[in-house]
């Protein structure tokens, strides 16, 4: 599994959730702080990720995660977890 290119998927469904820049999004920006998320778009990127994977997410560890590179360590985790190639 490279990082890299889930990270990079990470960024294409944040800018697309977000409606953010992609060149705006780094491992170290925060969701709610830095790309402005709030409650209800935190919730939608979750199940973006989902789609985008083809994983399964425990909601709560998953809303749980506050930045770009926790989300593209959490995902490459579950990936592998759940036999996902990312």
């Amino acid at each position: 599994m490279q990082q890299p290119q889930v990270q990079q998927r990470i960024v294409n469904v944040v800018s697309r959730v977000l409606e953010v820049d992609p060149k705006t999004v780094e491992l170290e920006s925060n969701f709610a702080s830095d790309l402005g998320a709030e409650s209800i778009q935190s919730v939608e990127l979750v199940a973006a990720f989902e789609e985008e994977f083809g994983i399964e997410m425990d909601e709560e560890a998953a809303l749980s995660v506050d930045t770009v590179g926790g989300a593209t360590d959490y995902i490459s985790q579950i990936c592998r977890e759940q036999g996902v190639e990312a």
